[in-house]
């Protein structure tokens, strides 16, 4: 009787050890799969932008050329490479890193559109130059997709382009390539960048449900919309999209921070005979502040004056006093 009881469990103890090492290999594997998560979530320092060639002073538009390739370069090439378009984990839980993604990539298009359009043309008669054509529109592509073509082949020839932009730029015996930093180009993106920053200080704002009046016609009798809204409009960010919203605001100024301060380069006759260099630097110093390291494992939405923290409303001071100071630079630079 013993030896067959003995008999009947010898197999139990048989299959116990494959049972152990398959726990083992996927606790190894979750493990892996967490650390590999917390690396990829950590966000590209800021690097510094250079206005130098071979030790000599680069020519005007290089910098800020060069900043946009390093850019669209960092956001390929981070930790865990580009993530919005990934399928598999640990790539496809991190939510937060598409969404800073995606805040770099709208800057990086804004500013080829504006180098298309205005940086390298010296009025609206003139040619577009051939290589920024051929970028703009690849860096606009569908910034999710994953294959036929994935966004990272698209945004990897639009740096291509970029870089033979450059290069025809910095090339003393070629004069295809030009860049015109006037006071009416640079106001042209400064433009495009208040209306980012607009937006996003409100869509963090409203990380807290509020009621705003609707000022959507305000400073004109004869103005109008399609539909008639009322004049008080609740507003609120679903708070599942909290920290989507953050962390995309994050990765827009994160792009801002290295544009400006290659603008700065470019650009720093035009500011000199405006006296609008500080009122630059003061942009550059909000945004910035924008970029502190956060210190809570999760981004916090607490009420206004509660006991928890909000960091969507303390970004969102950070970007709205830097939106003011891009509204008086405009103003500076359309004065004569």
């Amino acid at each position: 009787m013993m030896k067959n009881i003995w008999q009947w469990q010898e197999p139990d103890a048989q299959r116990n050890p494959w049972l152990i090492g398959t726990g083992v290999a996927l606790v190894v594997l979750l493990v892996i799969v967490l650390i590999l998560a917390f690396w990829w979530s950590r966000e590209p320092k800021p690097f510094w932008v250079t206005s130098d060639v071979s030790g000599q002073r680069a020519p005007i538009g290089y910098s800020t050329t060069q900043t946009l390739i390093e850019v669209a370069e960092i956001l390929l090439d981070k930790p865990g490479g580009y993530l919005s378009n990934d399928i598999a984990p640990p790539g496809i839980f991190l939510d937060n890193v598409p969404s800073w993604e995606f805040g770099v990539v709208v800057q990086v298009r804004d500013l080829a559109r504006a180098m298309r359009n205005d940086y390298s043309r010296s009025q609206s008669q003139s040619t577009e130059d051939p290589d920024l054509a051929l970028a703009e529109p690849v860096l606009n592509y569908d910034h999710n997709s994953w294959m036929l073509p994935s966004s990272e082949r698209q945004y990897r020839k639009g740096i291509r382009y970029l870089k033979a932009y450059r290069d025809r730029l910095s090339d003393p015996d070629n004069h295809s390539a030009q860049f015109y930093a006037r006071a009416d180009n640079f106001r042209e993106w400064l433009a495009i960048v208040e209306k980012r920053l607009g937006s996003l200080s409100q869509r963090l704002s409203a990380s807290v449900g509020q009621v705003r009046v609707n000022t959507d016609l305000a400073g004109e009798r004869a103005a109008a919309n399609t539909d008639i809204l009322p004049d008080y409009v609740s507003v609120q960010t679903p708070w599942l999209k909290i920290d989507n919203v953050f962390f995309e605001a994050r990765g827009n100024t994160w792009a801002l921070v290295h544009f400006l301060r290659a603008a700065q380069f470019d650009f720093e006759k035009v500011l000199k005979d405006k006296n609008a260099i500080v009122s630059l630097r003061q942009i550059i110093r909000e945004l910035e502040g924008g970029l502190r390291p956060i210190k809570s494992l999760v981004i916090l939405n607490g009420s206004g004056y509660g006991v928890f923290a909000n960091h969507s409303l303390v970004l969102a001071s950070y970007l709205s006093r830097a939106n003011s100071a891009v509204i008086n630079l405009r103003e500076l630079l359309d004065q004569g």
